[in-house]
């Protein structure tokens, strides 16, 4: 991925050097570090904004979510990637942002979306020779189901509940918890009898787990999923569907990946994403920078093997988690991008 930053950045020196097409802004940008979906838009698009001479974008990599969306907030970062749950968060000076209070919600009210996205789903996987293959079969198990802190956690915890019917952790399964850095160790060390951790289709995390032996991918049982109690779930602030048929999923058949579910579909709570900009920034520049994005998007789902199931090219309103509790709104330029695009922004989302 550092490669791919580079190349964005000489694309763009090479076009001023040669006196073609000239960069109209000098913008700042933050994401996460390599490996994911929002780190991949993000690079991709400093890519595609300099070649095609509309801006030279910096991006800092590794960067801390939490920190990022009060960024853009305040002005100091042109373009952020962020989970949707940290906006409300923000508004509400909730969590992270608690200290903040009323600040927050001024904040959050300096920010607006471009371009929604998702970073997977939490997925429930295992070791074969684990004998797990539904969520009730984590009872009296051991797994590992997130860091030591935070929302990952949190909502790695919530949906080993739902999808099992209630188990708890320290009541129905014992729960590991390792730093992000460590995952990779536990994925094969046998610490943990199972996962819950989220996932891309593919995903590094069940390839790495391979070197183990072969892993069973479990579906959300679909009368679960179905039920009204989970529609409320999915429907919450920072909360999305995913839903991917087993042939889309990037496992050839002699990968050693088998997915459980009734209908070959896999179903799991997702993480929605979305790149971010100040509400200031200006309308024209910014059409321009949605525009050259979503003419690039057959483009980008080619730079990953998963990338093609995460939802570059969706703003259904229940797929992206827009709406409802989340008062995140698009800025107006990408509106107007969108739907010269031929896509339908949800009113509620404008």
């Amino acid at each position: 991925m550092a490669g791919l930053m580079k190349r964005a950045l000489l694309a763009g020196a090479m076009a001023l050097a040669a006196g073609g097409a000239h960069a109209q802004a000098n913008l700042s940008a933050e994401t996460s570090s390599a490996g994911n979906s929002p780190h991949l838009m993000m690079l991709h698009l400093a890519d595609v904004l300099s070649r095609d001479g509309l801006a030279d974008m910096q991006v800092q990599e590794g960067q801390t979510a939490t920190n990022s969306i009060v960024n853009v907030g305040e002005g100091k970062s042109d373009i952020v990637t962020a989970p949707t749950i940290l906006y409300f968060l923000l508004e509400n000076g909730r969590g992270p942002f608690s200290a903040l209070g009323e600040d927050g919600k001024a904040l959050a009210g300096n920010i607006r979306a471009i371009a929604p996205f998702n970073a997977g789903a939490y997925g429930l996987f295992a070791p074969v020779a684990s004998g797990i293959k539904s969520y009730s079969d984590i009872e009296g198990r051991t797994i590992w189901n997130g860091p030591p802190r935070g929302a990952a956690l949190t909502v790695g915890r919530q949906t080993l509940m739902l999808g099992s019917g209630g188990l708890k952790e320290g009541e129905g399964y014992t729960g590991v918890q390792t730093n992000w850095g460590q995952l990779m160790t536990s994925l094969v060390d046998g610490s943990a009898e199972a996962f819950m951790v989220p996932i891309t289709m593919p995903s590094d995390r069940v390839i790495a787990a391979l070197s183990a032996g072969d892993v069973n991918i479990v579906s959300f049982p679909k009368d679960i999923w179905e039920s009204e109690g989970m529609q409320r779930f999915l429907s919450a602030p920072g909360n999305a569907p995913v839903e991917v048929r087993e042939e889309d999923m990037g496992y050839g058949p002699d990968q050693g990946v088998t997915l459980i579910s009734e209908d070959g579909v896999f179903r799991s709570p997702g993480v929605p994403f979305a790149a971010m900009v100040h509400a200031d920034m200006d309308e024209a520049l910014v059409k321009e920078i949605t525009a050259a994005y979503i003419a690039s998007i057959p483009e980008l789902e080619k730079r990953a093997p998963y990338a093609g199931n995460v939802n570059f090219d969706v703003v259904e309103q229940r797929a992206t988690g827009f709406c409802g509790q989340l008062n995140l709104k698009y800025h107006p330029g990408a509106i107007a991008a969108w739907e010269e695009a031929g896509y339908d922004i949800p009113d509620c989302a404008e």
